[in-house]
């Protein structure tokens, strides 16, 4: 086992011991590796060693071999019992035969239409407060990633909220919250006992 695929076990095994608020009726990953052109450039390197069950946001940004690599990923994804769920654009994720589309906080109000004509889609949005995590409620998203948990090279990433303000953001959101932003495996062990669905992360993985 090469150390980074250890670091991925434990990052595996690090999320299987969180206690989420929510037992959702559609199962839910407890890791999900986030792309980004610029700082995961290989993102089928880094998904072909995710332990069985986590799940993969792929973020296209309008890349012109956007389909081919969704492609891939969805292959990858069936292989290895992964969920890939596609960044922003539901066109792709369905060309692509994805399990679900990530809706960033400003496109909450496709997430009810998009429930309508894919029942079986899992769909996540992203949350920067409260109030955001209450609208992807209502719109019938399946759960939210909340940023900035830590200190994030994200060029979009903000202030850092820290484990406890993300706790009572977890606390208070009525469906499931996924910590993203700085998080890796020095700082996954404060979110133990937040009541998150899970560990979302882009640097966290690493091959």
């Amino acid at each position: 086992m090469t150390e980074a695929t250890g670091d991925l076990q434990r990052l595996a095994e690090l999320a299987a011991s969180l206690r989420p608020r929510f037992t959702p009726e559609k199962p839910l990953p407890r890791l999900l590796f986030v792309t980004d052109p610029a700082r995961t450039p290989d993102p089928e390197a880094i998904a072909d060693q995710l332990p069985s069950g986590c799940g993969v946001v792929y973020r296209a940004f309008g890349a012109p071999d956007a389909l081919e690599r969704a492609r891939r990923l969805a292959a990858i994804a069936r292989a290895r019992d992964l969920l890939l769920l596609v960044g922003a654009d539901p066109a792709l994720a369905e060309a692509a035969g994805a399990g679900g589309v990530h809706l960033p906080e400003r496109d909450l109000d496709r997430a009810r239409t998009l429930k309508e004509v894919h029942p079986d889609w899992t769909i996540t949005a992203a949350a920067h407060s409260l109030e955001a995590a209450d609208l992807a409620a209502k719109a019938g998203c399946d759960a939210v990633l909340v940023s900035t948990v830590f200190p994030s090279r994200s060029p979009s990433a903000t202030s850092p909220m820290g484990a406890r303000a993300f706790a009572a953001l977890a606390a208070a959101a009525p469906l499931p919250v996924y910590a993203l932003g700085g998080v890796n495996m020095k700082t996954a062990p404060e979110l133990v006992s937040s009541g998150a669905a899970g560990f979302a992360m882009v640097d966290g993985f690493r091959t």
